[in-house]
């Protein structure tokens, strides 16, 4: 046996680590009724974790195969495709998001989230009347979801509102 075998062994067994472990997730600045560790609490992490990286692998992890969005904006695909569309549209508007877990509140099945989203809006956004480009304007707004979580870990459902009037004027879209 080589003197470099164990290290080869180590190098490979972190290699066979998930990048999406607990330990890689946003960690809420409030939490109540439950763990950081807790499966409802883990499954909102690996949600925000999606939503400030864009990585598909993680909104797979967060979501259930029957996941449903309640309050479906006009235009979004229902289930895993709705997400992924909204990530990909608002990373290619403001690629250097991130977003924090300001509060979670977790009883039973149900976890609440503030959210709080900044960046800065370099890229291109759609619009009904056109593209808009951003001129590094900052981004920052606040929103509010609540999920159900089922028994194998993932969001079955979710409930969400965002402060669209302060990104859309952030986005300058709409007036100030």
């Amino acid at each position: 046996m080589s003197a470099f075998a164990p290290a080869i062994l180590a190098l490979s067994l972190l290699a066979a680590v998930p990048a999406h472990t607990a330990a890689n997730l946003p960690v809420p600045a409030h939490l109540a009724g439950a763990a950081v560790t807790d499966q409802v609490a883990l499954a909102a992490r690996r949600y925000a974790a999606f939503w400030q990286s864009g990585d598909p692998a993680l909104a797979r992890l967060a979501l259930a195969d029957d996941f449903t969005d309640r309050a479906l904006p006009a235009g979004r695909p229902q289930g895993l495709a709705g997400p992924l569309q909204a990530s990909q549209v608002f990373h290619a508007a403001v690629p250097d998001l991130q977003v924090a877990i300001d509060d979670m509140l977790v009883a039973g099945d149900r976890v609440t989230l503030r959210l709080h989203f900044t960046g800065h809006f370099t890229g291109v956004f759609p619009t009904p009347q056109g593209e808009v480009r951003g001129k590094g304007q900052a981004i920052d707004f606040y929103a509010f979801d609540l999920y159900r979580v089922n028994a194998q870990g993932r969001i079955s459902d979710n409930w969400h509102l965002e402060d669209n009037l302060t990104l859309l004027r952030q986005f300058g879209v709409l007036a100030q």
